[in-house]
């Protein structure tokens, strides 16, 4: 299937609640020449986790000038307000809500994804959660037409880079423009051809779904080096998770969650025997 070229600028709807994410697209797509109108996000709840409530509030704050910014009250709402900003082209990113198909058929286009990782591989919610999880060597950036699966569709433009040793999810901020900057623009400009991307194949193909209840947990009798991937994991999953979030650990009688460990030594750290080799626990909170 291809689309003819749509003759001037396209307008576009984002779908985020991530402010960099936003910033970088309004960016990119207008210095495409194209026109981005508004971000619609979900509205948060009430009781929501107030370092959640500061993420959004940095994405509302800090939304461009000329962009609108809708937060939603629900998903039925959706179809209604993207119809009313008669979009060329819809793209997502951090979005936590599945799109419907009555939502990808508004845009001409249709509705470009960024998903951060080397799709199939890590479909789903939380994939750099995952990625570190498995210990994957490397972190990416897949743009995807979206259909009614998760993270299936065809596949516009993709791209790598190394994963940094022992790497946070805060170490890798930085390090996603750079993709982003490379393959949004070859994305564009394969839809501005009329080119639909390339299918996915179901090799290789993993689901990165939320974490299960047994890892919130830490079993101190499991190797160092295992409890601080958990901990590192955990830093991306701590916010797609509701109820209890890990990683959980009982240490000397107190409940903590463990916000940030290291496999060698650190001044002022808390060190802990474990199965196999110590680990220090920089940062926690009461759990």
């Amino acid at each position: 299937m291809s689309l003819a070229p749509i003759g001037r600028p396209w307008r576009i709807v984002i779908f985020s609640t991530v402010a960099p994410a936003v910033l970088g697209f309004d960016a990119i797509l207008r210095a495409a020449g194209h026109e981005p109108v508004a971000v619609l996000a979900p509205r948060l709840p009430e009781d929501a986790d107030p370092r959640r409530r500061e993420f959004y509030n940095a994405m509302v704050e800090g939304a461009p000038a000329g962009l609108d910014v809708c937060l939603v009250p629900s998903k039925d709402r959706l179809p209604r307000l993207v119809a009313a900003y008669e979009p060329d082209l819809g793209l997502c990113m951090g979005y936590p809500w599945k799109l419907p198909r009555e939502v990808l058929e508004i845009p001409r286009l249709g509705v470009l994804n960024g998903h951060p990782s080397l799709l199939p591989r890590h479909r789903g919610p939380i994939p750099m959660a995952w990625a570190f999880r498995e210990g994957d060597a490397e972190f990416g950036m897949t743009y995807h037409l979206m259909d009614e699966e998760f993270d299936t569709g065809p596949v516009l433009a993709q791209g790598s880079l190394p994963m940094p040793p022992d790497a946070w999810f805060d170490d890798l901020r930085p390090l996603f423009p750079e993709l982003v900057q490379e393959l949004l623009p070859k994305a564009l400009a394969r839809l501005a051809a009329g080119d639909r991307g390339d299918p996915q194949s179901e090799e290789g193909a993993t689901y990165a779904g939320l974490f299960e209840e047994d890892y919130v947990y830490v079993d101190w009798s499991k190797p160092a080096l295992e409890i601080h991937t958990q901990a590192r994991a955990w830093s991306v999953a701590f916010a797609f998770r509701a109820g209890e979030r890990g990683p959980i650990a009982d240490l000397a009688g107190e409940r903590l969650r463990l916000l940030r460990t290291s496999l060698t030594e650190i001044a002022g750290a808390r060190r802990v025997e474990c199965g196999v080799g110590p680990l220090w626990i920089v940062e926690s909170e009461p759990a």
